[in-house]
């Protein structure tokens, strides 16, 4: 009885603290594991069935499926096979010498290993690069989520002074020209070489780029010795103590919603699209997929590893004055122990994956 209450009480509490979060700041529970259970239960001691069936009841975790795929962008083969050239040419850009893959290799993770992008003129940009891996699952993309479709995103960096510094009318005019390119652009669409058919062609190629059938969807599948007693302590804790549950969640572990984690920043975040002030420093939640290739971590690359991630989420982030009231109120701080952020980390390794590499083909 004192354990039930003891729950009931948890529970409102945290309905309570959701309550005063705001429309944008829109969070999930963790699992309705007894609160006993979470707090004192050793990895060894975990009862997987259990574990289970507690995801499957009370969270949005599910396996990773399918990519959406656009009805008016088909991934036909003649898209896919253009869309990988121009992903590697380095002819998109101004000079003719970066291409997409340079800030998106795929030995990096389809990062670039850096904290922050190399801008166009020299010197450090503004943002990390972030992964291309299971971008092709979001509802938006870039940091602030100024792009409402992965066709769209394809565009913004070729035409950035900052990145690529082409002029999409000069491009049309570059790759028009080029016969090989032509051919390509003739065989995957009527319409031949335009601007919205360069989009197509990038994002077709992009959504290819996917890690899912990780061992965590082999688990949520039902297969219960797919992760180590480690492993399943650390997704316990995922959607328990730790929180990170609520905002990575769903098929992507992405919520999709934009939060201010407390990064000590000048970024504007999302307050840069919509001019509204409660935007302020907000950015979008990344999936976890892959995570263990894409390092550094963060919008600023300020975090080198997974570990120090884990530190930062446990101390509650740092201090700036638009933090989600979730974090104040939740995460300040979260009192993992030792053994604790050793099953988170070896949790969040199993989301990994092989992302698949694709190499440069030979170009037109």
């Amino acid at each position: 009885m004192k354990r039930i209450v003891k729950g009931t009480i948890l529970m409102l509490f945290f309905c309570l603290g959701l309550s005063a979060c705001g429309e944008k700041d829109k969070v999930i529970a963790p699992t309705n594991l007894p609160l006993e259970k979470q707090e004192t239960a050793q990895a060894s001691e975990i009862n997987l069935e259990e574990l289970l069936e507690s995801l499957r009841n009370h969270t949005t975790l599910v396996p990773l499926g399918d990519v959406p795929v656009p009805e008016d962008n088909p991934m036909k083969p003649e898209v896919l096979e253009l869309g990988q050239a121009l992903f590697f040419d380095p002819r998109l850009s101004g000079n003719n010498q970066v291409s997409c893959a340079t800030c998106h290799d795929p030995k990096a993770g389809y990062g670039d290993s850096k904290p922050t992008f190399d801008k166009y003129t020299g010197g450090n940009g503004a943002r990390n690069s972030p992964t291309v891996i299971n971008s092709g699952y979001y509802t938006s993309n870039f940091w602030d989520g100024r792009a409402a479709s992965l066709e769209e995103q394809a565009l913004g960096p070729i035409q950035n002074p900052d990145e690529m510094n082409q002029q999409l009318d000069d491009l049309i005019q570059e790759l028009s020209a080029i016969k090989g390119y032509q051919e390509l652009f003739q065989a995957a669409f009527n319409e031949g070489v335009t601007e919205q058919n360069i989009a197509k062609a990038l994002a077709a190629f992009q959504r290819q780029i996917v890690v899912k059938d990780t061992l965590y969807d082999k688990f949520l599948k039902g297969d219960t010795k797919a992760l180590s007693k480690q492993e399943a302590s650390g997704l316990r804790l995922f959607t328990g103590k730790a929180f990170c549950v609520t905002c990575h969640n769903g098929p992507n572990l992405s919520d999709n919603n934009f939060y201010n984690i407390g990064l000590d920043t000048d970024d504007k975040g999302r307050q840069a699209v919509t001019n509204q002030e409660e935007d302020l420093g907000r950015i979008r939640t990344p999936g976890l997929y892959g995570i263990t290739h894409t390092a550094p971590y963060m919008r600023d690359g300020s975090l080198a590893t997974l570990e120090e991630v884990i530190d930062y989420y446990d101390r509650g982030g740092d201090d700036h004055p638009n933090k989600s009231f979730f974090m104040q109120k939740f995460m300040s701080p979260l009192g993992l122990s030792d053994q604790e952020k050793a099953d988170l980390l070896a949790f969040l390794k199993t989301l990994g994956g092989e992302p698949p590499i694709f190499t440069k083909p030979e170009l037109p």
